[in-house]
């Protein structure tokens, strides 16, 4: 309904929507922003809004699959949650994500189990989450274990595990399972065009420290990055695909409204004259942004 509401009103404000065309290319000619199409066609335009996402990481389990939604779930369990009271819920991953999903979950499971394939949680989740994991009776870590399968018609019913060191296999009851294992963010189209983490997550605002400054010596602006801008001047990311990000629908909408008004800014800094960009000095300092500012997007 949100969705649907923010569409109606963009398309009430004059948007216009380009549907089943994937971006693949990004580029700057003078003062204008150019994406292309998978048809070839082209979008011009003085500022652009990167909220392109993530993949989430998929089990490739196909009775889980198919279950997607009906007790699988990608991602983390805040609106879920609620509904497993009394219910036993099982979490796979082990990074701080999972980690904080299965301390969120233990609020209202009667129990969560952790499934993971490595012997220890140390090499992936803060030690901060690992001892909250560990004091919290709710939680049960299993370590060395794989999920091989899963049972359910309409609605997940139990999952198939198996132990890694004795290659014994058992199917236990599981009212939800949540799966955490990473996500992919959608900017390969954008590599070498933008600044990335190691992860391939895009780069705004403070994040662009000195060890991701290749691009960066194109900067052409006499200030830094705004919040949730990328080292391309104009185009700001927000949502799943920002370096950061909360990965949570409200955070992105919240992000997104908040770089609106800095395109604003942007665009009325960067007024044209006589079809000449305006963009007096360049090498700005990016330590020197405010954090204040940045904080917005932190």
């Amino acid at each position: 309904d949100l969705a649907q509401r923010a569409h109606q009103q963009a398309l009430h404000f004059g948007a216009h929507f380009v549907h089943t065309l994937a971006a693949t290319e990004l580029r700057t000619e003078g003062s204008m922003r150019v994406v292309t199409l998978a048809n070839g066609s082209e979008i011009r335009s003085r500022a652009v809004v990167l909220a392109t996402g993530v993949d989430y990481r998929r089990l490739g389990i196909a009775e889980l699959e198919r279950l997607v939604g009906a007790g699988v779930f990608y991602g983390a369990a805040t609106a879920e949650a609620r509904a497993l009271a009394g219910e036993d819920a099982f979490v796979v991953g082990a990074g701080n994500s999972a980690g904080q999903a299965a301390l969120h979950l233990a609020r209202y499971a009667a129990k969560v189990v952790m499934l993971v394939r490595g012997d220890s949680l140390a090499e992936s989740m803060s030690d901060y989450l690992i001892h909250q994991i560990h004091v919290n009776s709710k939680i049960q870590v299993r370590l060395d274990t794989e999920l091989v399968g899963g049972v359910g018609t309409h609605r997940l019913e139990a999952l198939v595990l198996n132990d890694r060191l004795s290659s014994v296999t058992t199917t236990e009851p599981a009212s939800a399972l949540f799966v955490l294992i990473g996500a992919e963010p959608r900017t390969a189209w954008l590599q070498g065009v933008i600044c990335r983490d190691e992860n391939g997550f895009l780069l705004s605002c403070r994040d662009l420290a000195p060890a991701y400054e290749p691009l960066m010596s194109e900067w052409v602006l006499r200030r830094p990055p705004y919040p949730g801008e990328t080292s391309m001047p104009g185009v700001f990311a927000i949502g799943d695909v920002r370096h950061g990000s909360v990965k949570r629908v409200a955070s992105a909408a919240g992000e997104g409204s908040i770089a609106i008004r800095f395109v604003h800014q942007y665009l009325a800094e960067t007024e044209t004259k006589d079809g000449v960009e305006q963009h007096p000095v360049r090498g700005a300092t990016i330590e020197s942004q405010s954090p204040e500012l940045c904080s917005i997007f932190a």
